[in-house]
């Protein structure tokens, strides 16, 4: 990730917040097939907002 351009990384973001909706969705009507799906969708998002954390503050990007 910390490769990927910003551009790259808020397209990336809005999918993972897309996809968190949609298994949300999924576990709410019971139809979740994997309920780790959603905790490791979650935890990729927050791996990505630090890496778009990082190159936010002074110095981050090189």
């Amino acid at each position: 990730m910390r490769e990927m351009s910003t551009d790259e990384l808020a397209r990336k973001r809005g999918e993972l917040k897309e996809e968190i909706f949609h298994l949300k969705l999924r576990k709410a009507t019971k139809r979740l097939e994997n309920p780790m799906k959603l905790k490791q969708t979650k935890r990729d998002l927050a791996r990505l907002e630090t890496v778009v954390r990082e190159k936010v503050l002074p110095g981050g990007e090189k």
